[in-house]
Formats: structure tokens, sequence, C-alpha cells
């Protein structure tokens, strides 16, 4: 099955400059890779990020991996292992440091700008990200790694441009997380996703026209119903005067106004004005009409008590 996060990750397989490439590839081997003294293996479940892998390394490093295929229940793992030059790779990449101890954030120089910063995100998506589909998910980017310090690097690096990500801690990880739609586009722009920007904002703007609409639709059916509301209410105050013969102590201009109420229950405040002004020949504004019509109210309320 084809997910939006494997089109975003095919999207990135492109090979960079020596730098990015670099970066690239820390970032993989860093979350996603075994290394001892004799080798490093670097664990996918993707044989075309594998095949990207095996480029980089190749491109990079002048080096001909071995990749073996392994199966792991109903999915294959693909091991990109390379046993010629280790030494010179997890220094270059920084793996470890000068005592040659495993580190879990690369020194500076990895990511000394921010096109090798971008790269850097890159293969963290690549090896450890997922994406939902913005057309039948919640927006929801996520990151896992297995080390505290890796994920909080992680974050700080993402937030570095603004994206607002946040840790939490899960049962066998830690987890980077982006929900903000908006935040999730500007991720998928600056790993130059630009395919799936245009797919994400697509879906995101039709998602937001059509929330609006719906708070619009719901706003003017909670108008109509406080219309109606308010009209029955006033329609009811006629019909009591009217009953004990007292409607005609009414100014006649509050009178007629009042008919019309009853002639158009449904219309606004707004609406009513236009109606009495274009059959009367007499201006009569939204304030005027509703003054009008709580006269009514007042001699209704005051001949009931």
């Amino acid at each position: 099955m084809v997910t939006f996060s494997s089109i975003v990750k095919s999207e990135i397989t492109n090979i960079g400059s020596k730098a990015e490439n670099i970066a690239k590839l820390s970032a993989v081997f860093n979350l996603a890779a075994f290394f001892d003294e004799t080798k490093i293996e670097v664990f996918t479940e993707s044989a075309a990020i594998a095949r990207h892998i095996y480029s980089l390394i190749k491109e990079t490093y002048n080096i001909n991996p071995i990749v073996t295929v392994r199966k792991q229940g109903r999915h294959n793992l693909y091991i990109t292992s390379i046993y010629d030059g280790e030494y010179v790779i997890r220094k270059d990449l920084s793996l470890v440091d000068k005592n040659n101890m495993v580190i879990y954030q690369p020194n500076e120089y990895i990511i000394s700008d921010e096109e090798t910063k971008r790269a850097y995100l890159k293969g963290v998506f690549l090896v450890k990200g997922s994406v939902n589909d913005p057309k039948t998910a919640r927006y929801h980017l996520e990151i896992a790694t297995e080390f505290k310090e890796q994920a909080d690097f992680i974050k700080k690096l993402l937030n570095s441009f603004n994206l607002n990500s946040k840790v939490i801690k899960r049962t066998h990880n830690y987890t980077i997380y982006i929900k903000e739609a908006e935040k999730i586009s500007d991720f998928l722009r600056i790993i130059n996703a630009n395919d799936a920007v245009m797919y994400y904002e697509d879906i995101r703007i039709y998602r937001d026209l059509k929330n609006m609409t719906n708070r619009l639709n719901n706003c003017d059916q909670a108008n109509i119903e406080k219309t109606l509301n308010t009209s029955s209410s006033i329609i009811n105050d006629i019909n009591y005067l009217q009953e004990v013969d007292c409607y005609s102590l009414l100014p006649e201009d509050v009178q007629v106004t009042g008919m019309y109420r009853v002639k158009y229950p449904e219309s606004s405040l707004n609406e009513l004005s236009v109606i009495i002004t274009h059959e009367t020949n007499q201006t009569l504004s939204k304030s005027g009409v509703n003054h009008r019509l709580r006269k009514i109210k007042e001699l209704s309320e005051k001949l009931r008590k």
C-alpha cells in the first residue's frame, strides 16, 4: 500500500552536495544504524530507502555497501552493511566522539548552515518519520527515536525553523510530533517535498473552506432560529392585545409595524425595515422597527401583570 509518508520519502531521495549528503547520512546512521569496530549496518523496511542509502554511501565515500534482505514478520527488513572504511565514516558522520564513544547529536560542522540542517531533517524523516494523509486523517507528523538526547536534539532543530514541535515519552520510544496543519506544510517545504506540499495545501484549503462553510451554515441556522423565536414572541403579544381589545391603544405606526411582523414572521429586523420602507414609502430603520416592536411587548407585559 502506497502511503502519503512513502510518497514524501520518495520525493526527497535526491543526491545533493557532499555536505548535504554527509548531513543526511549522519541523521540516517544516528537513528537507524548499528555499528561496532568491524562494521556499520543500517536498517530500513523500505527497498527504495535502502537503495537511496546505498547511493548516498557510494557517492560520498566511493564505497560499495552490501545490501541484504531479512524476513521480519510480514515485512522485509533491508540491511545496508559497510565493512570497509567504517572507522572513517563513524568519525566523519559524527557518530562517535574523540574517545570513540557513541554520541546522539552531531557536531556543529554537520549542520553548519540552513541547507545542511534541511538535509539532516530529510535523513531523519526518511528513516524515522511519518505523516498522515490530510485527506483521510487528522493533521499529524511524527518522528520516533529510542533515546531522549536524540529526541531533544531533533525537536530543537525542528523548532529552529519555528515548527512548534513537541516531545512525548511513549512505552518504547520518544516521539517528536507536530499537529498544526500549517507547520506540517512548512516542514514538507523545508525538506523540499514540493509536490507533497502542493497536495497537502490543496487538501488543507479544501478542508478549511468546508469547515468555514459548515460554521457559516450553523451560524445562519442559529440566526434564523433566533429570528423565528423572537418573531413568535411578538406575534403572541399582538394576538393577546387583540384578544383583550387593547391593540388599538398603540400608536398607529406601531400597529402597522406589528401587522408587518405578523405578515413576514421569518424576516429579520433589517429585512422588515426594508419591506416597510418600500411598501409604505416611509423610511424606517432596523432600530426603528425594534423600537416599535418593543412598545408592543411592553404594553402586553403591562396588561398581563
